[in-house]
């Protein structure tokens, strides 16, 4: 036995198959449903594009790499040694820091060391030696590169940074300076002119 349909529907067409005693009209979606799937449709593509192809969204990967080095950072910025070497080297691998370390260099440094960070090496007329060599006029391991930075030179022309800075700012300055070297790298020692 087929149950009818009501009496103010049959008019509409019914597809010809039955489930469980349960009919089908044979009518269209409806343009809401169909708007929704098109749009859903455009919006892969243009996702799609700007993931993949045009790498305007940063990928997945990225987005993870760039919230651990925030977490890396504040907690380096938390427990900072300056007399440790190998934790210079740690923050000179973290992009928090060495950002922050490019900004402070930008707008304090590059009128001594340029842009280049090369120094008297590239411009004669430059005051500050060249930090991107191997050659150190007061020695080039972290630790002493750092109290350079903080203590200053000031036979040199080198003002004493860290209590105009204070120490995190000086240790990214220096973490950017290190991000330009490779750790064990050769290092020479200029004899102070």
């Amino acid at each position: 036995m087929n149950p009818q349909p009501p009496a103010d529907d049959r008019d509409e067409a019914l597809r010809p198959h039955s489930y469980d005693g349960i009919h089908e009209y044979d009518k269209r979606l409806p343009n809401w449903w169909l708007y929704t799937l098109y749009g859903t449709i455009a919006f892969w593509v243009f996702y799609w594009f700007a993931n993949q192809i045009a790498h305007i969204v940063p990928s997945d990967t990225a987005q993870v790499d760039a919230a651990m080095a925030k977490i890396n950072a504040v907690k380096m910025a938390n427990s900072i040694d300056v007399t440790n070497d190998a934790k210079f080297w740690e923050m000179s691998q973290n992009s928090e820091f060495v950002n922050s370390g490019k900004q402070t260099f930008d707008s304090l440094c590059v009128q001594c060391h340029l842009p280049s960070m090369k120094g008297k090496s590239e411009n004669p007329t430059a005051v500050g030696p060249n930090l991107v060599d191997t050659a150190w006029i007061h020695g080039g391991t972290p630790k002493e590169v750092y109290a350079t930075v903080s203590k200053g030179v000031l036979a040199k022309g080198m003002p004493t940074w860290e209590p105009v800075l204070g120490q995190k700012k000086v240790v990214e300055v220096v973490s950017y300076v290190l991000s330009r070297h490779k750790q064990g790298e050769e290092v020479t020692v200029e004899v102070s002119k």
